[in-house]
């Protein structure tokens, strides 16, 4: 039997994996009066079937204690920018976070273009790296303008950001991730250094 693709229920309902029932509750019913099929300025069947069935899952205690454990488990194998063992500072480190917020982003806005936006809790999960070490990298992508912040407060990829990526692309000591979910690159045994991190 092919097992059913994984979804991120707390993503269709635009809400943290952290969030209280009552949240659940509300944001769903704002949902669910957006894309119902007789909604006829905004309805989806789609969508509202999409929220209904992450509604389901997510309100209930005992399904969504199931549902948790698979998505950390999802999370757990998603692409990762730094390693255990790698430093979260220094000038090395902070462009390294911004080019890896920088390219989460550009593949969510490819992905989901309506959606092009992730919080912070989205970025801190996907990237392996806890909000306060994103501080600097964030403000300085924002005030660069090279990430913008949605009325959703989420954070969004401008076309200057854009253009900072196909510059990085082209250099020689940075590629962009093609897309997510992606391993690490794997060690180089004669060097002990990632092949990603190898000037070419």
């Amino acid at each position: 039997m092919i097992a059913e693709p994984f979804v991120d229920y707390y993503e269709t309902l635009e809400i943290s994996p952290s969030a209280q029932p009552e949240t659940i509750h509300r944001v769903y019913r704002l949902l669910a009066q957006l894309y119902h099929p007789d909604n006829i300025d905004t309805g989806e069947v789609e969508k509202f079937n999409r929220v209904l069935q992450a509604y389901k899952v997510l309100s209930d205690p005992a399904q969504r204690a199931a549902y948790d454990i698979r998505h950390r488990s999802e999370n757990a194998v998603r692409w990762r920018v730094f390693s255990e063992g790698d430093p979260v500072q220094g000038l090395a480190a902070e462009r390294s976070k911004r080019n890896a917020i920088l390219t989460a982003l550009y593949t969510k806005r490819v992905n989901d273009p309506d959606k092009p936006g992730m919080n912070a809790v989205e970025l801190e999960q996907l990237l392996g790296c806890s909000r306060e070490h994103m501080e600097v990298s964030l403000w300085y992508l924002r005030e660069s303008g090279r990430v913008t912040r949605t009325d959703n407060g989420r954070y969004a990829l401008t076309a200057k950001g854009l253009e900072t990526l196909e510059e990085e692309a082209t250099s020689s000591t940075h590629k962009v991730r093609p897309a997510l979910p992606a391993p690490l690159t794997p060690m180089d045994d004669r060097t002990g250094t990632r092949a990603s991190s190898r000037p070419v």
